[in-house]
């Protein structure tokens, strides 16, 4: 029997393809499991299937699954105690990606990136080239930071910053973060049970974003992470800043609401949506073929 190609097949009224860049933290992927990132993949067939949008998926959780799966819960581990957990990790939250995106007709990509990748700008050329393949295959890219040989010199330094400068790189219309709070409050719902939820922003105020800094250095210098990730409210906004200034509106949703990513898609009053400043936008780009 003759290999099917996966080519697309061609169609004369080519549909425009959005693009969007998703981001899933530690502590969803590992809270939440197989039922969870199975949930996830079926909305992101769904998006390309009801909405005409194509999505890179950027995950965390490599060293935190290690460490759920080995018991190695020291806080103050070496660089290279840090890279040898990424390296048993990233095949255990790889293999839950691949499962979860079997169970519903999809192919996964492994993708695997150091700064140096997006910095660079030949290995920045190849790096789009390659996502440009894997999205024309219909393929759905699954990245992550190289952590097995990151340092900490050239280290993006937290997963939300990564998924900003893919999205900014590859041309997104939205990046979308998962976590594990509603979105961004006036106040820190956890000492604040009347803090209330902010649905919408225009872009990041550089007041906003030096004071959740300073909540951040005077937080163990995570601002407000969970035990399993790096990142915190400052981290994500820190993003939205990078992305936004990029032209790409971010939004800021819990990533176990039911149906998160449809909501978003259907521009549902959900999460914080930070839009794109009128300075900020992008010169429009020409269409992208359906695949």
């Amino acid at each position: 029997m003759k290999n099917q190609s996966r080519s697309p097949s061609k169609n004369s009224h080519p549909k425009k393809l959005r693009r969007w860049v998703v981001k899933a933290g530690s502590n969803m992927v590992c809270s939440g499991g197989p039922i969870l990132l199975r949930a996830w993949m079926q909305q992101v067939k769904t998006l390309r299937k009801e909405h005409d949008i194509e999505v890179i998926w950027v995950t965390s959780g490599a060293i935190a699954s290690a460490v759920d799966r080995t018991g190695f819960g020291s806080k103050k581990r070496l660089l290279a105690e840090k890279q040898a957990l990424s390296a048993i990790g990233q095949p255990l939250i790889m293999d839950l990606y691949n499962l979860s995106l079997q169970s519903v007709g999809l192919l996964g990509a492994q993708v695997l990136l150091t700064y140096d990748d997006l910095a660079d700008p030949k290995r920045s050329e190849n790096f789009k080239n390659t996502l440009e393949q894997l999205l024309q295959w219909q393929a759905t890219p699954i990245l992550n930071e190289n952590d097995a040989v990151a340092t900490e010199e050239i280290k993006f330094g937290d997963n939300d910053a990564l998924s900003a400068k893919v999205a900014r790189t590859m041309g997104a219309e939205r990046l979308v973060i998962l976590t594990d709070v509603d979105g961004l409050h006036d106040e820190d719902p956890r000492r604040n049970s009347k803090a209330k939820l902010i649905h919408q922003l225009n872009g990041i105020a550089p007041a906003q974003l030096a004071k959740l800094r300073a909540e951040a250095e005077s937080t163990k210098g995570n601002g407000g992470g969970t035990s399993r990730g790096t990142g915190g409210m400052y981290s994500k906004l820190s993003a939205a800043d990078l992305s936004t200034r990029a032209g790409v509106e971010t939004w800021l949703v819990k990533g176990d609401v039911p149906s998160v990513l449809l909501q978003v898609a259907k521009d549902q009053a959900v999460g914080t949506q930070i839009l794109v400043k009128k300075a900020a936008k992008r010169s429009s780009q020409p269409a992208r073929k359906s695949r």
